[in-house]
């Protein structure tokens, strides 16, 4: 791994100044902070050694298109995946736009620069049957009622309500008795508001119903066995465990019951806009690919909702 002592102490400044700019007026995640800052300072450290010393801030924005070329071949030759690199890619970019409109200077040969191709692993959902029958497959694992009630319920509110394991486990015991609506704080802590089905909430209910441990306001509200926060492990090998038995694929996992969610609203005729907002997502094309939707049926959804739609069929 390249020395972050290489890094010119002007360099470190200003790469500390852009993660807390990313930080405070975007929103940005810590561990999108923390990928950020270890993508650049790989950059950096390249930089001054590729160009045989500790380089500053002007020397870094005058980077050409062959000093660029040299630090993705640097990054593919020690393992980088494609996926990986473009990541990489995209934090270099944004430091250096940031750095470049602060300075004046002109950074085209960076700013202009196209990340390595790759092909997007698509989200594999389950059927609606399966969907079912995966929850109903890990409520009958665990070895106390309670703890099968807890993990139905986790598994639903995934699959009912759209929510990342992350998000469900983050809940608390004043989420409870669940609301028709909750207010979730996703990623980058964006909060969305989610329609909770009767069967999250029944489910819910009939957990903290059996569940052997106190759930005050502001504890965590699914616990494991010795009564601490319940670690996604447990469901996540649970959903293995299922899978397995139930002979699904590998891609069977907590996080596809929410692409599931997601591709059996708009199979019934959701809206895909709605259906970002209930995800979180920040991008169409996000949603897009968490539903596995095809070109006939975004036809569909533009046919049936653009004005102009119908004007060529006149």
């Amino acid at each position: 791994m390249t020395d972050t002592l290489a890094i010119a102490p002007q360099l470190r400044a200003a790469l500390s100044d852009w993660l807390a700019q990313l930080s405070a007026l975007k929103g940005a995640s810590q561990n999108t902070l923390t990928a950020y800052a270890a993508d650049v300072r790989g950059y950096l450290g390249f930089l001054a050694q590729h160009k045989g010393g500790t380089e500053g801030l002007p020397a870094v924005l005058a980077t050409t298109q062959s000093d660029l070329r040299a630090w993705m071949a640097h990054e593919r030759g020690r393992g980088l995946e494609a996926r990986s690199l473009a990541r990489a890619l995209s934090a270099v970019k944004s430091f250096t736009a940031w750095a470049a409109d602060r300075t004046g200077a002109e950074a085209t040969p960076v700013l202009s620069a196209r990340g390595p191709k790759f092909r997007r692993k698509l989200p594999r959902p389950l059927s609606e049957d399966g969907a079912a029958e995966v929850i109903e497959t890990v409520g009958l694992q665990a070895r106390d009622d309670w703890q099968q009630a807890r993990d139905i319920a986790v598994l639903t509110l995934l699959y009912g309500c759209g929510l990342r394991i992350s998000e469900a486990l983050g809940l608390t015991g004043d989420a409870i008795p669940l609301p028709d609506v909750l207010r979730i704080t996703g990623k980058g802590g964006k909060t969305r508001l989610v329609p909770v089905l009767p069967a999250a909430r029944e489910a819910a209910a009939t957990y903290v119903r059996l569940c052997p441990w106190d759930l005050p306001a502001g504890e965590p509200l699914f616990r494991g066995a010795r009564g601490g926060p319940l670690n996604p492990r447990l469901i996540q090998l649970a959903m293995e465990k299922a899978r397995l038995q139930l002979g699904l694929p590998a891609t069977a996992t907590p996080h596809a019951l929410r692409h599931s969610f997601a591709t059996h609203l708009l199979t019934a005729g959701g809206d895909l806009r709605a259906i970002q907002e209930l995800l979180g997502h920040a991008s169409l094309s996000t949603t897009q690919a968490y539903t596995a939707v095809d070109a006939a049926r975004l036809m569909e959804v533009y046919e049936a909702a653009h004005p102009r739609a119908a004007m060529g069929k006149s």
